[in-house]
């Protein structure tokens, strides 16, 4: 159905697309190249919302170099879309422009798109073709496939250990079981996600940042803090600069009143048992338009994240050590039958330097 240029080219429009991983949230990472008698005669990928898609950009990038788009083939990551957002429709641009073929990796996942910018192009006699390294382009983006089809974020969690499972000595110290190259690996993941989430414990043992330093990168994603009783001190990292969301169950006003003179959002969210409401946090990051959402948190928030199962991906770095009587990563409880364990699927194993890292996705009924 495709041949090996059509491959060649939307490999090369994927490339393309991975340039824009940490700048497009909340819109997709989407790369398009313009093919032209056997050239390339245009490229481009999403810039930062409000800004060119990749479909403008690739259009701009061929009359930069004096050639027209018309009669060409578009090779395009993610479905042009077909509605007015903060920008045009690049279907519509496309149209006018006079291409003469799109080929698709995927269907933009968008009610508001959804096949509509694919019918659009046919409509006005564009061959259209679409799935070329579906799978690729999906996992591009699987954090806005989420929002568009279930509400939330994709939920990544984070998690440094031995390789007897423990993260930290009982009396707090686990800074560094992994090495520098590790770390760095963790800041790239963390550079691509809209938001890191921790909870209080681990800001009163490490008091971290969550900023993103070990990688360039123009954003740094909101950090959220989940603290059920308001204990967070004014003081902590977390908080500097603003970009922080602390979520509470039913908090103290004054605390509350102090954080917002802070510039901190304070949001209420508490469960039956007092406690936050973890599904609905991620439902409210999901109208908030965030799509990708990293867990860096100790082993009771971790605990409660997979109990809720509201984790989708582990992201788990061992490093070569054994620590014996420590903590653990997870803080689950006791099964009495392996028909009780929670299923993953292992999707990615290599080694970063002298750590292995390990990526495992939750298995879904």
């Amino acid at each position: 159905m495709f041949s090996e240029q059509d491959f060649s080219y939307m490999r090369r429009a994927l490339a393309l697309a991975e340039r824009a991983m940490f700048t497009t949230t909340p819109n997709p990472r989407v790369g398009c190249v313009i093919v032209q008698d056997g050239r390339i005669i245009g490229e481009g990928f999403t810039q930062p919302a409000g800004q060119d898609h990749a479909e403008v950009q690739a259009m701009k990038d061929a009359r930069t170099r004096g050639e027209s788009v018309r009669g060409a083939t578009a090779y395009v990551t993610l479905e042009p879309c077909s509605h007015y957002g903060r920008t045009p429709p690049c279907a519509k641009g496309l149209i006018d422009a006079g291409v003469k073929r799109v080929i698709a990796a995927m269907e933009d996942p968008n009610p508001l798109v959804a096949g509509r910018g694919l019918s659009l192009l046919r409509d006005a006699g564009i061959e259209v073709r679409c799935g070329l390294l579906e799978h690729e382009a999906r996992e591009m983006n699987i954090g806005f496939v989420a929002r568009m089809t279930r509400g939330t974020p994709w939920v990544r969690m984070k998690v440094a250990a031995s390789l007897d499972g423990k993260t930290a000595l009982h009396n707090g110290v686990s800074q560094w079981l992994t090495g520098p190259a590790a770390r760095a690996d963790g800041h790239a993941w963390r550079a691509r996600a809209c938001a890191i989430l921790t909870g209080i414990g681990t800001v009163r043992e490490d008091d971290p940042s969550l900023t993103v330093r070990e990688v360039e990168t123009t954003r740094q994603p909101l950090r959220v803090v989940v603290d059920s009783r308001l204990e967070i001190s004014p003081t902590a990292k977390v908080l500097a600069n603003g970009n922080a969301l602390v979520i509470c169950a039913n908090g103290d006003h004054e605390r509350a009143s102090r954080l917002r003179d802070l510039g901190v959002e304070v949001l209420d969210l508490p469960n039956t048992t007092g406690k936050v409401d973890l599904s609905a946090l991620l439902r409210t990051l999901g109208e908030r338009q965030l799509n990708e959402l990293h867990v860096e948190a100790g082993y009771k928030l971790n605990g409660s994240l997979l109990r809720e199962r509201c984790v989708d991906e582990l992201l788990t770095y061992l490093a070569p050590c054994i620590v014996g009587d420590a903590q653990g990563m997870f803080h689950l409880p006791a099964l009495t039958s392996l028909d009780d364990r929670l299923a993953l699927s292992f999707t990615d194993v290599r080694m970063i330097e002298g750590d292995l890292r390990v990526m495992a996705r939750v298995k879904r009924d």
